[in-house]
């Protein structure tokens, strides 16, 4: 029993040097890097990686490495080759996720087809062309519930084709009618309120929504890009049992 009591003191006593020397190497990093880089912007957190001696440097969502005295700055990708996995990009998914009922889809047009259980949601311009590309792939899943922003981001046709088709009568048509068979949505009404477009705006720069198309999953992963079925089906199944 006494040799129990000791090595749980043992292993306590080990937890906390090991964070007094995480807690003193992030200070250190903080210290140096903003004397001697002045321009970098201020820094979020500073984290130990798997990496011995390596540490993440994090500002926003963009990720930097450092050792443990801040007199390197390593910008890349940091990958585990035993289990092949892009720890960056693993990072990366977790601190872009957003909950799927932080979504406001009020400012969504939503189309169900079968019994609509997996979930999605979609910020597109109407003038992206990898965006009509997803909304073939998107065309061809089923069971599914797809909430479209409209996100218009590549000038001023995209806001007068995103306003256009949230005033029409049947917003998922002329969507569709537009991104699949290059059919003009009528203008919009003066009178019709499009505000959503610039909330839909706002929520994307306040959460760095960066690029279009972008895809929340009922998990809240973030998927960037014109994903085939083929990526986006397995992904689909995950999402909907964690969601479970």
């Amino acid at each position: 029993m006494r040799s129990f009591r000791f090595l749980r003191l043992l292993a306590a006593t080990t937890l906390a040097l090991l964070a007094g020397h995480a807690a003193a190497n992030e200070a250190v990093i903080r210290k140096n890097l903003a004397e001697r880089l002045p321009s970098l912007p201020r820094i979020d957190e500073v984290r130990a990686t798997p990496m011995p001696g390596l540490f993440e440097v994090r500002i926003g969502t963009d990720l930097l490495y450092t050792d443990a005295r801040g007199d390197y700055l390593i910008q890349g990708v940091l990958i585990d080759t035993r289990a092949r996995v892009n720890l960056t990009e693993e990072r990366l998914d977790k601190l872009t996720a957003i909950a799927f009922d932080e979504l406001p889809l009020k400012d969504a047009f939503t189309v169900v087809r079968g019994n609509g259980q997996r979930k999605l949601a979609v910020f597109a311009d109407p003038n992206c062309g990898f965006c009509k590309r997803f909304e073939r792939d998107l065309a061809k899943l089923d069971n599914v519930t797809i909430h479209t922003f409209l996100y218009p981001v590549l000038g001023k046709d995209s806001e007068a084709k995103s306003r256009a088709i949230w005033c029409a009568k049947d917003r998922a048509k002329a969507w569709d009618d537009w991104m699949q068979r290059g059919v003009q949505p009528p203008a919009a009404d003066a009178r019709c309120d499009t505000s959503a477009l610039e909330r839909n705006l706002a929520f994307g720069q306040k959460y760095r929504i960066t690029g279009t198309p972008t895809t929340f999953l009922a998990n809240g992963q973030r998927i960037p890009g014109a994903v085939g079925l083929e990526r986006l089906e397995p992904l689909l199944a995950q999402a909907a049992g964690a969601a479970k």
